[in-house]
């Protein structure tokens, strides 16, 4: 090599040192390859326009008809700064190029080139520093979800470029000023402050100002007939946009609404040490949302039931409530201010806002049991998908945007907070709480990553967080426990505990949890630290020998723990109600395996717990337990006598209890398996006289749940749905029994044109009605006539994920395939797989997570 031969005298370094200093002046383009134009937004697209472009701002004009069906003209302006690339400039528009009428780049008008989703512009059009792109165009419908009465965006993860052509990735935030051309009788809200509006010829239009810094994927805006509510609280103004018609929900729930959010946000400004982040703090409730709550920048959405609650509203629904509201506003720190730099890393968002939402609870609602609660939410969620063959890890990879939507799910949601608390749990709560502090402060209104978080813990801990990170966030499934206990002269001589990987590898999870040993008359509890395959309780010698054993007996641990058999006769015994949340989830995860009780001893189990449980949250789990194992783990030969029993055990219940909101649970477990005469008659005489038994408050939602019940069992009497639909009031939830009602139908052929109306787009457009009304078209009772759609749905599953939002994949497949038990079922999805080696990586591990039920039905049961 010439290096070799370079003799290095005084004058070689010279020229040596001469010519290096000339090759520092030499700007190399930024590629060095021809970037590709693809569908989608490719990593690499994104890595190459962060280095490209800064200081972006999008002036964005919609011009909204009252009519969904006609089209939305739209402008917009594009400025930023851009460093010279040999590539041409990609901007993102999932539209037809019919779409684009015109483009001008710095007042000059330029041909409009557009190719696979992107809209490119040639270097020779821009120039070093900034730049000014104008287009005119035609909004794209895929997210705008446009009614008849109003209209809302929801673009996450990658969903602005289906509606205005821009650089859609997280990392590129920009500033918003959003411009609304409405109906006048219209209200309308975004991400920033409204400057000022002028009516005329019956349209409105609605100036907002400069929003705060944002990623694409938290633009927003609202627009359409809803009632606006304002109010102070905590000296900050707040706007509530909502189309509630029951005055008793309005009533019941509007303060509280104002004060919640107030609350959270005065704990967020405590816990992080930073103020609320952004211009205005407003929300909105809309009919049918697609998830829980979206977190707009300073204008959340919400799902309107998820808000308005009435007087028969359980205890857990308005602990639900709080920690959605919790959730959303924490989002306005974590995921909002710093957001990932990648979608791969979307889960961070969701975890921090859990992990906060779950602290903001303890102080918001002092008189709930936190742990409780943290246990019943978060575990029986996390192993419906850690335990099927599609399970994921919380950090996943991601080469393009169009996938980010697969992302999401259980993971994410709950297994990723049952791991912030064990980091918690390991660092120590202050150690944790300080480093939050830290990343928030140094990445405030850009972006991080986890391994950001992890630099900043790692210098605060000695812990080895690299080993702890890589098993619990880079890893998927769950370790199984097992255990020996020897006994020597009625007291305990040894105790050790030994971990391994469920599927058998030698895996370790390090982590700490709790063991009761459970005595006649107390409870001895043993911390243990699980840092190893196999460790002895040495505090555990010499005690007298328990009645029995519970794991996991304080929820914390992660895993399939074992089951002492001893205790399934004594479970109302134990005194801790988070220790009876545990041993009911791993009663049942065991026989899932098919290793525990049988389906039908944990059912008679269970039905003997319904009048003892004292805890709401425990007996939502058990009444839930108990009807999945009716419906979902019993032959249907034998579930008519098991469905019997739980109806007299339930309905007794359910007469002896006082507390409201747990007879409010046992009236919905009976109303879920009624399938005696006797036990329809009563429910039909209920809803028919609009009379609720005792002690129950039914409201409008209640009685149409009960019109569908009565239906989809096809019970003797006429027009059932026609008459609830007479006694809905609100249009809204009008429309959605409309459209469920032909799913209901007690004629075959009218479900069969349902199903087959679900092959278009336009059927599909309201997912929460598309996914009640699969519940009902495949529910057990309907089996029978509708095992012939499974095909047909399985094949449009790419085209779901293609159209729909970011829960549509999963709630779809688990609304067809969770209640089949047959081994056919099983069947046809293995061979749906085995004939496609080439699917869909992420939608395969969808459908192998919502088939996990069918699959272990029928094994256990066949």
């Amino acid at each position: 090599m010439v290096w070799n031969s370079f003799k290095l005298t005084r004058y070689g370094i010279a020229v040596l040192l001469i010519f290096l200093v000339a090759m520092s002046f030499i700007q190399p383009p930024i590629h060095a390859s021809p970037l590709p134009v693809e569908t989608g937004v490719s990593q690499t697209l994104a890595r190459a326009r962060k280095q490209a472009l800064s200081q972006l701002a999008y002036a964005l004009k919609f011009d909204i008809p009252a009519q969904k069906n006609q089209p939305i003209a739209a402008a917009e302006t594009i400025t930023f700064n851009w460093k010279k690339t040999t590539d041409p400039l990609q901007l993102d528009f999932k539209e037809e190029r019919t779409h684009i009428q015109a483009i001008a780049i710095n007042n000059k008008n330029i041909p409009i080139v557009f190719e696979s989703e992107h809209l490119l512009v040639s270097t020779a059009f821009l120039t070093a520093g900034k730049n000014t792109i104008s287009i005119s165009f035609t909004a794209g419908n895929l997210s705008l979800n446009r009614n008849d009465e109003y209209l809302y965006t929801l673009l996450v993860p990658d969903r602005a470029r289906t509606v205005f052509p821009c650089f859609d990735q997280p990392d590129l935030k920009a500033t918003f000023q959003l411009t609304l051309t409405v109906p006048a009788g219209w209200q309308a809200m975004t991400n920033a402050p409204l400057q000022d509006s002028t009516v005329q010829g019956g349209r409105k239009t609605v100036n907002f100002g400069r929003s705060n810094i944002q990623p694409t994927y938290l633009f927003s805006f609202v627009a359409g007939k809803f009632t606006a509510v304002s109010q102070v609280e905590n000296k900050r103004p707040m706007t509530l946009l909502h189309r509630e018609t029951d005055t008793s929900k309005i009533r019941l729930s509007m303060p509280l609404l104002f004060k919640l959010h107030a609350d959270a946000l005065t704990f967020l400004e405590d816990y992080t040490q930073i103020p609320y982040p952004f211009q205005k703090f407003d929300f909105v409730a809309i009919p049918d949302f697609q998830y829980g709550g979206m977190e707009h920048v300073g204008a959340i959405d919400y799902k309107s039931s998820a808000l308005f609650l009435d007087n028969g509203a359980t205890r857990d629904q308005r602990l639900s409530r709080a920690h959605v509201i919790a959730h959303e506003t924490a989002h306005m720190w974590f995921g909002d201010m710093v957001t990932m730099r990648w979608f791969e890393d979307v889960w961070l968002k969701e975890v921090f806002a859990n992990f906060v939402a779950d602290k903001i609870m303890e102080v918001s609602t002092p008189d709930a049991n936190y742990d409780l609660q943290f246990v019943v939410d978060h575990f029986p969620a996390a192993y419906a998908v850690d335990r099927t063959e599609g399970a994921n890890p919380i950090g996943q990879p991601l080469a393009n945007l169009q996938e980010a939507g697969s992302l999401y799910g259980g993971i994410i949601y709950h297994k990723a907070p049952i791991m912030m608390r064990q980091l918690e749990r390991l660092v120590g709560k202050t150690v944790l709480r300080d480093g939050l502090r830290e990343y928030l402060k140094k990445y405030a209104f850009g972006n991080a990553s986890w391994t950001d978080l992890i630099a900043i813990l790692d210098a605060r801990t000695p812990a080895d967080l690299a080993a702890w990170n890589h098993i619990w966030v880079n890893e998927t499934g769950r370790p199984k426990f097992t255990y020996q206990l020897d006994k020597q002269d009625g007291e305990i001589s040894k105790l050790v505990i030994s971990q391994t990987g469920e599927d058998g590898s030698k895996r370790l999870w390090p982590q700490g949890f709790e063991v009761a040993l459970v005595y006649p008359d107390h409870v001895d509890e043993l911390t243990v630290t699980m840092n190893g395959p196999q460790v002895s309780l040495p505090d555990a010698v010499g005690k007298p020998a328990p009645l029995f054993v519970v794991f996991n007996s304080s929820g914390q641990g992660y895993g399939l723990f074992p089951v002492d058999t001893a205790m399934m006769s004594k479970l109302a015994t134990l005194k801790n109600p988070v220790t009876r949340a545990s041993a009911y989830i791993n009663l049942h995860e065991t026989m899932l395996t098919g290793q525990g009780a049988s389906p039908a001893q944990l059912a008679a189990t269970y039905q003997n717990l319904l009048g003892n449980e004292p805890e709401e949250l425990n007996l939502r789990l058990l009444t839930n337990q108990l009807s999945d194992i009716v419906w979902n783990f019993t032959r249907p030969e034998n579930r008519a006598t098991l469905a019997t029993s739980v109806e007299q055990e339930t309905w007794q219940a359910m007469e002896k209890e006082t507390a409201a909101g747990k007879k409010k649970l046992l009236f919905r477990l009976y109303q879920n398996i009624a399938l005696s005469r006797a036990a329809q008659d009563r429910l039909y005489a209920i809803w028919n006289e609009q009379k609720a038994p005792a002690g129950v408050t039914l409201t409008e939602d209640d009685y149409t749940s009960l019109a569908l019940s009565l239906a989809v069992r096809d019970y003797p009497a006429e027009g059932i749905l026609m008459k609830q639909l007479s006694r809905i009031k609100n249009p809204d939830r009008r429309k959605r029994l409309e459209f469920m009602m032909p799913a209901l139908s007690g004629n075959v052929a009218e479900r069969d044109a349902f199903f087959a109306s679900l092959s278009s787009e336009t059927n599909r457009e309201h997912e929460a009605w598309v996914t009640a009304a699969l519940g009902y078209l495949h529910h057990p009772l309907r089996m029978a006539t509708s095992a012939k759609y499974l095909p047909k749905s399985l094949d449009l599953l790419e085209e779901i994920q293609r159209t729909g939002d970011i829960f549509f994949p999963e709630s779809w497949l688990r609304s067809t395939l969770s209640n089949y038990q047959t081994p056919e079922t099983a069947q046809l999805v293995r061979k749906f797989l085995s004939d496609r080696p080439g699917y869909n990586l992420r939608l395969k591990a969808k459908l192998l997570q919502a088939a996990d039920s069918p699959f272990r039905a029928s094994k256990l049961l066949y």
